[in-house]
């Protein structure tokens, strides 16, 4: 099952995946013939459960591991032949917390930059360092930090060279409430002044936040690349829920145009539908319970979440792999 968009992918991607494969020794397939634009400037999140291939994808894309077949293309620069120049521009947030235990978060910052050619910059580390609430800690061993600045000197490590790409792999993952909303605060300016975000993340409310469009890999395949508010309204499903005034033992004959579903010993009537509907319908189901005689004391109305249509989007291709 695909649900990608047919349209033609935006022109000049800042990141370009082509049939993408990874396979280790023993045949196991983290990756299967992955293809993905990324644009430029926008956030993009990736989604997928634990083994899905978030993080291989993004190991291949930065340049840390190779891909079985296919070719990878960050700003304009193969990630293989080119390998410098594409590292340039990448900014990578990983999941581990690996840091210079013995160094002071600024060295190590200022370390990060010229890892990259770039000369030194100690405003613009120190834009970094304030943006991050890192200021105050800049002289501080980083084994002496807590993990959630840990964390933190890790983004800041990232951002030194001032990348045009910055992916954050599982960024939230074991952070406290006040980094999270930095983080967040931080990806949006740096959306704002050009840079590209990638983002994998298990906290799906965020990536519906943030995110201008959704990838969704499952088992090495990526099942569903799309802006989110279009996957919201081609996946998404709506429900109005009347509670009644008397209840029903059945749902009348002229009601049966509208898909409803009648609970809670006859005082609930829920009507479910996709959010591609026309909610026209909605006031004419009001008028025909009107003129059935038929009164509600209370209605209620809910979507789906970006989390439902994910869990649907997983089980459904899990379905298909059994079949």
């Amino acid at each position: 099952m695909s649900l990608s968009s047919p349209a033609a992918p935006a022109a000049d991607p800042i990141v370009s995946v082509r049939g993408v494969s990874k396979t280790y020794a023993g045949g196991f397939q983290s990756l299967k013939r992955v293809d993905l634009d990324i644009r430029r400037g926008e956030i993009f999140a990736l989604l997928g459960p634990n083994g899905a291939g978030k993080t291989t994808l993004i190991s291949i894309i930065c340049g840390i591991a190779n891909a079985s077949e296919g070719t990878v293309l960050a700003d304009g620069h193969d990630t293989v032949r080119d390998y410098r120049k594409a590292r340039e521009v990448i900014g990578l947030v990983p999941q581990e917390l690996h840091t210079d235990a013995f160094e002071s978060v600024w060295a190590t910052v200022s370390f990060s930059r010229g890892l990259f050619g770039k000369s030194p910059d100690p405003a613009h580390v120190e834009k970094v360092l304030r943006d991050l609430s890192l200021w105050d800690k800049k002289d501080n061993k980083i084994l002496t930090l807590s993990g959630g600045m840990k964390r933190r000197v890790l983004i800041a490590k990232a951002l030194s060279h001032d990348p045009k790409i910055l992916f954050l792999d599982e960024p939230s993952a074991g952070v406290d409430v006040e980094l999270r909303h930095d983080m967040w605060r931080m990806v949006r300016e740096l959306r704002d002044r050009g840079t590209t975000i990638i983002l994998t993340t298990h906290y799906i409310e965020e990536a519906e936040d943030m995110a201008d469009r959704i990838g969704v890999i499952n088992r090495g395949e990526l099942i569903v690349v799309e802006d989110k508010d279009v996957l919201m309204r081609k996946l998404g499903k709506k429900q109005l829920t009347l509670t009644l005034q008397h209840p029903l033992e059945s749902v009348p004959q002229a009601l049966s145009r509208w898909p409803l579903e009648l609970s809670g010993a006859g005082h609930t009537l829920t009507y479910t539908f996709d959010t591609q509907t026309e909610e026209t319908g909605i006031a004419e189901l009001l008028r025909t319970l009107h003129a059935q005689g038929i009164d509600f004391k209370d209605l209620q109305s809910s979507e789906s979440s970006l989390e439902d249509i994910f869990v649907s989007l997983v089980h459904n291709k899990k379905q298909e792999a059994r079949a």
